[in-house]
């Protein structure tokens, strides 16, 4: 109640005494200042604003009793305040613009592509609101069913019936439906209709983790990046990435169109959810036995091929099933297999590779198999918000279909999934542990395996120092951090406060860029130069000493950094190639275990460029304490402490490709601590 009346705009301090008196009843100004423990003067000054609201009423008597107004009162009171205060806007809106334009402002065309958060319902709900004001023809959006009904709320399908002169848009909406949501879903399409909206809706055969987003005549994106719920949590705050980059928006508009192509109409899918009629020969199976015996069947006898989606231990389960393999193996059944592939099942994955096809697919994905394009399976997964890589498909309430249609519509779907997936190399592991041989140190630790193939880079694990750090003291010391004043002076040390991830990408053969290492920091305003976010590039690339990851580029938002970087990359390309750009250009964001980064302008570095583009890191897995020191090229030494996730998924957005890495193509550093050491003056220290 306290966040309610605040949000309506009363003080925290006129919220509190309003409640207090609403549910203790009159109170003199003693008592009250007593219960709140607040001074009588700061009382005195509240009650008087509340009165002056119509919200406390006070006796003419001394010393005088105060008591609060009915609550519905309340919010009738409020409305009104609203509603006159937007009435004199709207009245003296023309007399506001003509003293604007006698201002004599010049407004230039900024043609810059804009990068900008937008955090709480409220905001994100306005600017919809404000996108389908300024829609000419099409507003496209994946969102939920509770999504579509907040829209309506906010008066979204309002808006196509306040301006006549405004030819109709179209609006399309894509959303999963459920037996759950069936009566809601009904009553938003009745309201939809009413508004005279141009409404199209659909909703896809095959349930899959989809992004939310809201597209604009494909000019601008609001991507929604808000954290899944955890146990404790019953609401969540609304945050959003708003663009206008052209290339980012034409990538998330033909993410949207595939989702349309391979969708069915609303109207469709409510018809059969009502009638609980399924389609000829589909069914759910409700009893958990009889689908596993129906499903151990189908694969058992399957002829030619199989295509599955399966979960991390789903993929553990299929390599301990020789048996299975063996059958397939004599009959010729070509297998391909998609789950999400993490240190943990990484070897099975490579087993498997010797008789199947498998390749890495994201959480989120509904478990899926089709055999001979004869049978389809699809089991339920468990709630988004608690599935993690060792989450298996449940055979209770399986759906099960022949209906050759279905099927094949459902195995187009699985061939686009299939065709952006990444697949599982033993040859690319190798290449960067050096034939396989990972260090016990490094593997005791969690360090990074690709720091060790940095161009001209030594590293040192501290062992000692990790076993005496805990989680609970890398937190307190980033909590209680002060900054320390930057200095011109190359010689004074420089910490940071971060969150940080690195993301190995291998970019498909039609961008013309070979293998990158990006480094992604998320600086703390506690961090010697203060809040700063950085992208560092480091390409695969033939060197003197052999194969490196190369620092070729380094992007920071904050300019006072600038001299410090050229000085930490001296002696590798990056040193002259070290740019500052505006922080609408370069967004950082992490929630929990994930880190959003996109930048709008492009990259280039020795004789490539980097297009603007976004990652999606997401770490999984225990969190490790580590410590390491690094010295490199500059002679610069880099002490860092941290707690991290060893593995973590990569999602790379591109507006011409789609790319997942597997899970151990990603690190999370969630809690880190780097101190850089520049190097001795030697003629100091000889004297």
């Amino acid at each position: 109640m306290l966040k309610t009346l605040v949000g309506l705009g009363l003080t925290r301090l006129d919220s509190q005494v309003y409640i207090y008196l609403a549910k203790r009843g009159p109170q003199k100004g003693q008592d009250l200042s007593k219960g709140l423990k607040v001074q009588k003067q700061q009382l005195y000054r509240s009650l008087k604003n509340l009165q002056s609201k119509g919200i406390v009423n006070a006796t003419l008597e001394h010393p005088a009793v105060f008591n609060a107004v009915s609550f519905d009162k309340v919010v009738d009171i409020f409305i009104k305040a609203k509603m006159a205060e937007a009435q004199r806007i709207q009245e003296n809106k023309d007399e506001i613009l003509a003293n604007w334009q006698a201002i004599s402002i010049g407004e230039g065309v900024d043609a810059t592509a804009k990068f900008n958060v937008i955090e709480g319902r409220g905001p994100v709900y306005a600017k919809i609101l404000q996108m389908m004001n300024e829609t000419k023809n099409q507003l496209s959006t994946i969102t939920t069913v509770t999504g579509l009904l907040r829209a309506d709320q906010f008066g979204l399908f309002e808006t196509g019936i306040e301006n006549q002169l405004r030819p109709r848009i179209v609006f399309r909406a894509i959303t999963e439906l459920s037996e759950q949501n069936l009566g809601i879903t009904k009553n938003l399409l009745k309201g939809i209709k009413t508004a005279k909206v141009s409404f199209e809706g659909r909703t896809p055969d095959l349930s899959l983790n989809l992004p939310q987003l809201v597209i604009k005549d494909e000019e601008e994106i609001l991507f929604f990046i808000t954290p899944k719920m955890n146990d404790s949590a019953k609401e969540q705050e609304d945050v959003c990435l708003w663009t206008n980059c052209k290339s980012l928006v034409q990538a998330f508009t033909t993410v949207f169109e595939d989702f349309w192509r391979n969708s069915t109409n609303i109207n469709a899918k409510l018809s059969e959810l009502e009638t609980g009629k399924p389609a000829p020969k589909t069914q759910i199976i409700e009893d958990a036995e009889t689908a596993r015996r129906k499903y151990n069947e189908a694969v058992k006898g399957a002829e030619k091929e199989i295509v599955i989606i399966t979960s991390t231990q789903g993929l553990n389960e299929i390599c301990e099933n020789k048996p299975l393999q063996d059958t397939w193996a004599q009959k010729g059944v070509f297998v391909r297999i998609m789950a999400p592939i993490t240190s943990e099942n990484m070897k099975a994955a490579l087993q498997l590779l010797r008789n199947c096809d498998v390749r890495h697919t994201p959480l989120g994905y509904l478990g899926t198999t089709i055999v001979d394009m004869k049978q389809l399976f699809q089991f339920k997964n468990a709630p988004l918000d608690q599935q993690t890589p060792e989450s298996r498909p449940s055979f209770e309430k399986t759906f099960y279909s022949n209906d050759y249609d279905y099927v094949e519509k459902t195995k187009s779907m699985l061939d686009d999934v299939w065709r952006n997936a990444q697949a599982p190399s033993s040859q690319t592991l190798e290449a960067i542990n050096r034939a396989g041989a990972i260090a016990s140190a490094l593997s005791e630790t969690a360090i990074p395996k690709t720091l060790k193939r940095i161009y001209r880079t030594n590293m040192t694990v501290k062992e000692e120092n990790a076993k005496q750090l805990t989680e609970e003291y890398l937190i307190n010391k980033m909590v209680g951090a002060e900054k320390s004043l930057p200095s011109n002076k190359p010689e004074r040390p420089v910490t940071t406060y971060s969150t940080n991830c690195q993301a190995l990408i291998r970019p498909p053969s039609q961008l013309n860029l070979p293998d990158i290492l990006i480094h992604v920091y998320h600086m703390d305003k506690a961090s010697t130069y203060g809040a700063e976010d950085v992208i560092a590039i480091f390409p695969w690339l033939n060197t003197p000493a052999g194969y490196a990851y190369v620092p070729a580029a380094l992007i920071t938002d904050n300019p006072k950094a600038r001299n410090f970087w050229k000085r930490f990359l001296a002696g590798t390309p990056a040193e002259n190639n070290v740019r500052v750009v505006e922080k609408e250009t370069l967004q950082v964001r992490t929630r929990g275990n994930t880190l959003f980064v996109g930048w709008t302008e492009q990259i280039p570095f020795i004789q490539y460029t980097l297009p603007p583009s976004c990652l999606l890191i997401e770490g999984h897995g225990n969190l490790k304490t580590i410590a390491y020191l690094v010295t490199v090229a500059s002679g610069y030494k880099m002490q860092t402490e941290g707690n991290l996730f060893a593995d973590a998924f990569v999602t790379f957005f591109h507006p011409t490709s789609k790319y997942s890495g597997p899970g151990t193509d990603g690190v999370f550093g969630r809690d880190v601590i780097m101190e850089f050491y520049p190097p001795e003056d030697k003629s100091t220290t000889s004297k």
